[in-house]
């Protein structure tokens, strides 16, 4: 990460603490597993709390074109430097639980960078309903967690029938993180 998305990271983090919620930017060895299997030949790819880029330069270095991928952060400074950062990233300032309204069929996968288990039941909620509208059969919802339970909570995982799919811990990131893959059942 450039010095200069760092400081603003770090700005964001103290002038907006309700919508930055990380400690620290994700590292490349989290970006990597989080992008693993996604194959440019595949389709588009819909990644959630983009922030600063992390995870986009990673989906972008796995072969997915920007117009093939649509980048959803709420932070207006996040979304300049998103679309300053990245030409031709089709970046939407909006909530990630209006994903189900993003004009994007059949995706491959949903990646999140979002502090998802931090958020209300009715916002996880309207995430993984609108992620599993907007998704290919079978593609999955990637997400990432600090802790040591999946992060999707359990209501809602028997809700929606998901099933999962978790990576060993990721000792090089700050805080240590697993990358869960959630699937549904088809209906």
């Amino acid at each position: 990460m450039a010095g200069s998305d760092f400081a603003l990271f770090m700005g964001q983090l103290l002038r907006r603490p309700h919508q930055v919620v990380a400690l620290a930017p994700s590292s490349r060895f989290l970006c990597a597993e989080m992008v693993a299997g996604i194959d440019p030949a595949k389709g588009p790819v819909i990644e959630l709390g983009a922030g600063t880029g992390n995870i986009t330069q990673a989906i972008l270095d796995r072969g997915i074109a920007p117009e093939n991928l649509h980048s959803i952060e709420m932070n207006p400074e996040f979304c300049d430097r998103l679309r300053a950062r990245f030409p031709g990233l089709n970046v939407h300032q909006m909530s990630a639980g209006d994903v189900g309204d993003l004009p994007v069929e059949n995706a491959q996968a949903v990646v999140s960078g979002l502090p998802l288990l931090s958020m209300p039941l009715p916002l996880q909620r309207d995430i993984l309903t609108g992620t599993f509208r907007r998704v290919a059969p079978g593609g999955p919802y990637v997400q990432f967690t600090y802790g040591p339970k999946p992060p999707v909570a359990r209501a809602l995982r028997e809700d929606l029938g998901l099933h999962w799919r978790v990576s060993r811990k990721i000792w090089w990131n700050m805080p240590p993180a697993r990358v869960y893959r959630f699937t549904q059942n088809p209906a």
